[in-house]
């Protein structure tokens, strides 16, 4: 392979991540419909290989400069509907408080639309270190209640609602920080003759 050839390859990989993330998503839907430790265990791991792969496409585009428009658009995709839906799936069978996604949801739809107001507006909001960590600690909780079950004198259930409700205040956090953020950004100035409707 010719050095065009890797560039090219390299280039694209944070893509092909994204891809297999959306991939993983019915694979632990469809696991999720199966009762007991075996459909559990394969819903843990295929979150478990779509949470690896977005860290490596993170890590791959900021390494190698690989950032397209394509990747920013199914980069945070793939993420909210990978959660949302695990999420979803786990109401039904009371591993998860109904409330609780509803507040995630609600929170990741609500930033999604003032992203878009700002990108429309030509103004980018950085994404806060809260974020990151209110998407690890989703992580976790949901692979910790995706297993659900005891193994090795490990109660998963437990140690899941645990990471998710440090994950709640995270997300109710780091949503207020945002909105906090985009108030400033495009609050009237009066000093200034524009006014932004």
């Amino acid at each position: 392979m010719d050095r065009d050839s890797r560039e090219e390859v390299v280039s694209n990989l944070p893509n092909i991540l994204s891809f297999f993330r959306l991939v993983c998503i019915p694979l632990v839907v469809i696991s999720l419909y199966f009762e007991g430790k075996p459909g559990s265990l394969l819903a843990a791991l295929f979150f478990g290989l779509a949470f690896v792969t977005d860290i490596l496409d993170g890590f791959f585009a900021r390494r190698y400069g690989a950032v397209t428009v394509l990747g920013k658009f199914l980069d945070p995709m793939a993420d909210k509907i990978l959660v949302s839906a695990t999420m979803i799936m786990l109401i039904p069978l009371n591993r998860i408080p109904a409330w609780v996604v509803i507040i995630i949801i609600a929170r990741e739809i609500a930033v999604t639309g003032l992203r878009s107001i700002a990108v429309s507006d030509g103004t980018v909001i950085q994404a806060s270190s809260l974020g990151k960590y209110k998407t690890i600690f989703q992580s976790v909780a949901v692979i910790g209640l995706c297993l659900h079950y005891e193994y090795y004198e490990i109660n998963f259930h437990a140690v899941g609602m645990a990471f998710l409700w440090i994950a709640l205040v995270l997300t109710i956090w780091s949503g207020w920080a945002y909105f906090r953020k985009f108030n400033r950004v495009f609050s009237p100035k009066e000093d200034s003759p524009k006014v932004r409707k």
